[in-house]
């Protein structure tokens, strides 16, 4: 069968990492990327041997910088199967219309809000919502990180409620723009907006969420806690997370006592850019008083949204119609454990 052809639309955070984990895939061929100015970003999509088509307005100042690129975004357009838009969040809109003119597929970030596309996707909840779809959209990386967690806890034990509370990184690494740099910042916003975005995939949980912006790049952190519809053990509860896709146990007591020993723990595994896929659960954190269950998870921002992105193409292509089977494939190519 032919490989489908995968278009990378912004090559910032999200999008060099989609790239880098379609060329790794057997079954998708990645056509090109796209940047809308000549950076250090654009010079490294060339040494690396990808396709570069920018905006048609843009092409003389590549030129100008001594960048050579493959053509336009319309361009792109004609070669590819599917899009995977890693745009800033909120210019959804404009380039929906676009992709639907070239009549391609396209799959949209958590950026966006879920009505754009009408499918938020997650790929252990509802993969097959996003079979032969034309647009899909995978939800953020918290609420793909929750949904991690809450949805094979909700399976088996039923979930009446959930109180999530999210120290939110303050920028990414590679960001000099954003803060605070020396603060808390609570959204005082109530609920927070990852509450209704889960709700897009699992429309009939109760929960309610609220977020603190913290002084540090590394990671986000959750404390989750759940009143469950039957009482349960912590043992239980642990042996659910050791079954979840793409759920990483950790002890406190191996030395991993902060998200900077799990990014530690992503070099040390020799991850693609220290990436840590997996959300991470501190097992020795976990806790179950009768039917209310205690625990703290940790979400890389950067990167857990990425294998999402592979099996979104999955199904929306028709290429894996078994979502267990698209995550161990895009697990195994890209050394997910799980």
């Amino acid at each position: 069968m032919a490989k489908i052809r995968v278009g990378v639309n912004g090559f910032g955070t999200i999008g060099k990492r989609v790239a880098a984990a379609v060329t790794l895939q057997d079954d998708m061929e990645l056509v090109g990327v796209t940047k809308t100015r000549p950076s250090f970003e654009a010079q490294s999509a060339i040494a690396k041997g990808y396709g570069l088509y920018v905006p048609a307005e843009s092409v003389q100042a590549f030129q100008d910088a001594g960048i050579k690129v493959s053509g336009t975004i319309d361009d792109m357009l004609k070669k590819v199967d599917i899009v995977v838009d890693c745009t800033p969040g909120n210019v959804g809109e404009e380039y929906k219309a676009k992709y639907q003119a070239a009549g391609v597929k396209a799959i949209f970030q958590g950026g966006e809000d879920h009505a754009l596309t009408g499918i938020s996707f997650n790929s252990t909840a509802n993969y097959s919502e996003s079979w032969g779809a034309q647009l899909s959209r995978v939800v953020s990386c918290n609420t793909t990180g929750l949904l991690r967690t809450l949805n094979p806890l909700d399976k088996k034990f039923k979930i009446n409620n959930a109180f999530v509370t999210i120290v939110r990184r303050a920028a990414d690494p590679g960001d000099s723009k954003n803060g605070p740099i020396n603060g808390l910042e609570p959204s005082v916003k109530l609920p927070t907006h990852h509450g209704p975005d889960v709700q897009s995939i699992m429309p009939w949980l109760n929960i309610n969420t609220m977020a603190v912006k913290a002084s540090t790049t590394l990671m986000h952190l959750h404390t989750v806690v759940l009143q469950l519809g039957s009482e349960t053990t912590t043992e239980d509860v642990l042996e659910v997370f050791r079954n979840a896709p793409r759920v990483r146990l950790v002890k406190s007591k191996d030395g991993i006592k902060s998200t900077a020993q799990i990014m530690e723990l992503a070099r040390e595994l020799g991850r693609d850019r220290s990436d840590m896929y997996e959300i991470v659960v501190w097992e020795d954190g976990v806790k179950v008083v009768g039917n209310t269950l205690y625990y703290y998870q940790a979400v890389h921002q950067e990167s857990d949204v990425i294998p999402e992105n592979i099996d979104c193409i999955r199904s929306m292509c028709k290429l894996e119609q078994d979502g267990a089977a698209s995550q161990a494939k895009t697990n195994k190519a890209m050394g997910i454990s799980q």
